[in-house]
């Protein structure tokens, strides 16, 4: 990889720094980021019965004192279902998820979100939800200066039928910032391979697509996700190093590994966070950027995981300057503005100085 800012073995560079870097987040869960601050808002005006707010965050965030398996991390989800109460609310969440990452001096954001989960509280129509969480977006960027498209997530666990709906409503929001598609979900207990054709036809139709895959399951699910739903990029992917072949496959298409270090440790994908294979993954020649996921369940920013990065897991400098770079390449935009924002990321990069 090239190599940006040069390195130095006098100092090492501060928070500062990694926070001041121009980012990207390709893979960010709008329902994994809402502020404990604002949850407890919702819970008072709704009558939700969650207490304070030091009562409500051991049952929205992951804790040190928690033990760090996916099962864990998934149950914080069936809390965060419950908050979803009003558009008002809606609204207000996707807006300070926004806010919050314009603040971390994230430049370009791909902000899913599963329509599913935001309307099941209420029983609201997907195309509404998707319409709030549109509309609070277009506000957003111009208010806060950043440049937000959105993905539509769907569940592997959850019916066909569902997601045919949900892809028929977010063909419809292209126009509008709806871009790409998402298969996440328990992959462990739940094949991608059903809703294959599903993919492939919303990719035709011009949706971009990624895939959690070889996350809590082996590299398999990676291959299958890069042959048979057409995926251009892949949620986490660590466990493709499992698997030379899938490595190979994964190296010759080129697809994005969507990586987010701190989710992995913490859901009992890796055992330690030095343990983390994105080093490797990097040796091998993969396409690797990196992402929050769910900053809020897991208490982090993207300034964190680069840090993390550097620090932890030993990732030069410059090389995470090329996974800034590779997250602006990687991005679901129409070729010009992929690479308008390739020269804005690369020039802002060189503007930053680490011993500043």
């Amino acid at each position: 990889m090239k190599m940006g800012v040069q390195e130095s073995n006098q100092a090492i560079p501060s928070k500062e720094f990694f926070r001041r870097l121009p980012k990207v987040d390709l893979h960010r869960h709008l329902e994994g980021s809402l502020r404990v601050s604002t949850m407890a808002d919702v819970a008072r005006q709704h009558g939700l019965s969650f207490g304070t707010t030091n009562e409500l965050r051991p049952l929205v965030q992951v804790l040190g004192s928690d033990p760090y398996t996916f099962q864990n991390f998934l149950a914080k989800f069936t809390t965060l279902r419950q908050f979803y109460r009003s558009p008002e609310v809606i609204g207000r969440i996707t807006r300070e998820a926004i806010a919050d990452a314009a603040a971390d001096n994230v430049r370009y954001l791909e902000l899913r979100f599963t329509p599913v989960a935001l309307s099941v509280s209420q029983g609201y129509p997907l195309g509404e939800v998707m319409d709030w969480v549109i509309a609070q977006t277009e506000l957003a960027n111009q208010e806060y200066g950043i440049d937000t498209r959105l993905i539509v997530s769907l569940n592997r666990h959850e019916p066909l039928e569902v997601a045919e709906k949900a892809v028929r409503a977010a063909l419809e929001r292209m126009a509008r910032g709806v871009i790409g598609l998402d298969l996440a979900g328990n992959e462990a207990q739940f094949s991608a391979l059903p809703f294959a054709d599903l993919f492939r036809e919303a990719r035709q139709a011009g949706l971009h697509i990624t895939v959690h895959a070889g996350e809590w399951s082996g590299a398999a699910n990676v291959a299958d996700a890069l042959a048979h739903l057409g995926a251009e990029r892949i949620g986490h992917g660590v466990k493709v190093m499992e698997d030379p072949q899938v490595v190979e496959q994964a190296r010759q298409t080129g697809a994005a590994f969507e990586v987010c270090i701190t989710s992995n440790f913490q859901t009992g994908v890796v055992p330690a966070l030095e343990k983390h294979p994105v080093l490797r993954m990097l040796a091998a020649g993969l396409n690797v950027t990196l992402n929050t996921d769910d900053p809020s369940i897991s208490a982090i920013t993207l300034t964190d995981e680069y840090q993390i990065a550097y620090q932890k897991l030993g990732v030069p400098l410059g090389v995470l300057q090329e996974c800034i770079l590779a997250g602006a390449r990687s991005a679901f935009l129409p070729a010009a503005q992929r690479q308008a924002l390739v020269e804005r990321m690369s020039l802002e990069i060189a503007a930053v100085n680490p011993l500043a």
